[in-house]
């Protein structure tokens, strides 16, 4: 049996990308939550991921951390999470590897917090330029390659979605202006059965973090 790793699911944005890859693509798995910020909390994490965080994958002998590298491990068992088409497929990969280096700022600035009641806030200017990428990258999938569908690209939600759903949690939870292309889109990926089973869980969690940007 597959086991995945992840933390609280309030804040951990990496945790959640693949947990909804794995849920859109049907793969069972078992979960193991550790709680961030505990005293046990770094041990518990080195003994199951190398790298000392989360989410890992563990599949028998197999260990896999970071992300994107879970995320192609599961198109190996279910190739449809990436788009069929090679070129689609390439800018998949491309704005997920994006995503996974990129944004900083953004992230710095707009934590992921499913549970925070959507407002505004300032933004600088370094987050601002990280918005207006977003919003031209999901945009230009959506007109590109999304016609057929509600997602990036198209009608099966990808592993692109799955790097890109904590920051429609960023976006609607900071109510940051977005075209409406964009709104359609985060109203899409929010609908889906996993997102909404995620963010049940994420609700029903108790503990808060004050310092949630050096987690999410």
């Amino acid at each position: 049996m597959v086991k995945l790793v992840i933390a609280n699911k309030n804040y951990s944005s990496w945790s959640m990308r693949p947990w909804l890859a794995a849920k859109a693509a049907g793969i069972t798995f078992d979960e193991e939550m550790i709680w961030l910020r505990r005293p046990e909390t770094a041990a518990l994490i080195r003994v199951q991921s190398p790298n000392g965080r989360v989410p890992a994958l563990i599949d028998g002998d197999t260990i896999v951390f970071e992300s994107i590298a879970i995320l192609e491990y599961l198109a190996e068992v279910a190739p449809a999470l990436w788009p069929e088409n090679p070129g689609e497929r390439a800018h998949a990969r491309s704005i997920s590897a994006e995503m996974h280096a990129g944004f900083l700022p953004l992230r710095r600035a707009c934590p992921m917090n499913i549970k925070r009641r959507p407002a505004s806030i300032a933004l600088d200017a370094d987050v601002q330029a990280n918005v207006e990428r977003v919003i031209d990258l999901i945009a230009g999938c959506r007109a590109r390659f999304g016609r057929d569908g509600a997602f990036l690209f198209g009608q099966a939600f990808s592993n692109a979605d799955a790097m890109w759903a904590p920051v429609v949690n960023r976006l609607h939870v900071y109510d940051i202006p977005v075209p409406p292309i964009v709104r359609r889109y985060m109203d899409a990926v929010m609908a889906t059965p996993m997102w909404r089973e995620w963010e049940e869980a994420a609700l029903a969690e108790t503990e808060i973090i004050a310092d949630i940007d050096a987690v999410a």
